[in-house]
């Protein structure tokens, strides 16, 4: 994923967390009321924090964007990024072209050109993230004094980032 510079201290670190991590999870509400989460190949995050994805605009996930979340895992650094809040859907030709890649020619025989192929542009308005010690010898002592003293020791940072866009949507409106 290409990650442009970021203007925010919150941004910066949210990037910085999530460099090398390709593949989220990006979760939406169904009709039903139900979660239904699919894996999605992150293109970009551009320097206003969002995130760009290829979609086929036939999917059923471009009408549930208005409230959405996308979560990145990175098992090897004990990593773990959960960010909440819509998308959109944009058709500029130019955009999509820019971030043409043949590993989407799968999905997108026709290449920039197919005809069901948008962005799905993630913009986030809060963070919560995990980030523990990159050594696995670091975690497995920090488990094993965890369990000995019966509380969390040197485990890692836990927190949190809101309002992460400017334009991030109000409450009951439409992405």
């Amino acid at each position: 994923m290409n990650i442009e510079t970021q203007t925010t201290p919150e941004l910066k670190h949210i990037a910085e967390l999530i460099k090398g991590i390709a593949t989220s999870m990006l979760t939406t509400i169904e009709a039903d009321g139900s979660l239904a989460s699919r894996p999605m190949y992150a293109l970009e995050m551009d320097a206003s924090g969002a995130i760009w994805f290829f979609t086929d605009t036939r999917s059923a996930k471009v009408e549930r964007l208005r409230v959405a979340n996308l979560a990145f895992t990175d098992l090897d650094d004990s990593t773990y990024v959960s960010l909440s809040g819509h998308g959109e859907i944009v058709t500029d030709r130019g955009h999509i072209e820019r971030l043409w890649s043949s590993f989407a020619r799968p999905w997108f025989p026709d290449g920039p050109d197919s005809p069901n192929l948008a962005l799905l542009k993630f913009v986030p308005h809060a963070a919560d993230y995990w980030d523990a010690p990159n050594s696995k010898m670091v975690r497995a002592v920090s488990d094993l004094v965890s369990i000995v003293a019966g509380k969390p020791i040197g485990m890692g940072e836990h927190g949190s980032h809101e309002g992460l866009s400017r334009g991030a949507l109000p409450v009951g409106s439409r992405a």
